[in-house]
């Protein structure tokens, strides 16, 4: 095949779908500035309607992709290319992969269901499984929690669907046990303890933190102290209660319980 041929049968490819090809892409072109300015007005939309940062991004980008898919069915049109045969192609395709990627799909319909649920918001300080922590970003495959430890644990959607969780929203329960030795002043003890609670400003003072007596055990009596806190506050409560009554039984003398076994001795001569 010569040059001239060669050269003729591109000039004539050129009259005959230049003009097709212009107006797919002009159809393209105008697609995707459609595209974006459906996603901002879907945006702005939800923007006032107090949905979940995450369904708000969900449903901007389903707006932006079905634009595009309309417009890349338009410009295929142009071309002459038969859509109908195409979309069964591309389903009998979307099929056959669907097994292949059974993971990540199963990840994405787990994502929908957390996000359309609301069972947990981002913010929020859950417990799944044995992790814990507060949560961070909601996507389609997966959920991100930062741990009191300040770890990122990433947990893929499908582990979370079926699974027990605990949440414990913005606040949490702080459970602390102090043993009061016998014979010390119990109302002396458990004035310390509550001007220690109120001084603290990582407590809560509503809920009202709980104390009282839960149990005599041998060594001692058995006070339960209930504090409310900031959930990611939790540890320094935790640490920060126990020094402080520490520090205000040395300085009032007040005797913490010490275990105590006593010991006899069958049959010995006195």
């Amino acid at each position: 095949m010569d040059v001239t041929r060669v050269g003729d049968i591109v000039t004539d490819l050129l009259v005959r779908y230049s003009f097709q090809v212009l107006a797919a892409l002009a159809i393209f072109g105008a697609g995707l500035l459609c595209a974006r300015f459906a996603g901002r007005f879907v945006a702005r939309s939800l923007a006032r309607t107090g949905l979940e940062l995450h369904l708000q991004r969900l449903v901007v980008r389903a707006s932006k992709v079905l634009v595009l898919l309309f417009t890349v069915i338009l410009a295929l049109d142009k071309f002459g290319v038969q859509v109908t045969a195409l979309v069964a192609g591309i389903s009998v395709a979307g099929v056959a992969a669907s097994f292949a990627v059974q993971g990540v799909l199963a990840n994405v319909a787990a994502g929908l269901s957390i996000m359309l649920s609301r069972h947990f918001r981002i913010g929020d300080y859950i417990e799944i499984g044995t992790v814990r922590g507060q949560v961070q970003a909601i996507d389609l495959s997966m959920t991100v929690l930062r741990t009191l430890e300040d770890a990122r644990v990433i947990i893929p959607n499908r582990r979370i669907v079926g699974e027990i969780i605990y949440n414990y929203t913005a606040e949490r329960r702080v459970p602390l046990t102090i043993s009061l030795a016998y014979g010390e002043n119990l109302d002396d003890a458990l004035q310390v303890i509550n001007e220690v609670l109120a001084a603290n400003p990582r407590v809560l003072k509503n809920p009202a933190p709980e104390v009282g007596i839960t149990r005599l055990d041998d060594s001692g009596i058995v006070i339960t102290l209930r504090p409310w806190c900031r959930a990611e506050e939790y540890w320094q409560v935790h640490y920060e209660v126990y020094h402080a009554i520490l520090d205000r039984f040395a300085e009032r003398r007040i005797a913490l319980a010490t275990p105590r076994q006593e010991v006899r001795l069958v049959g010995a001569s006195s």
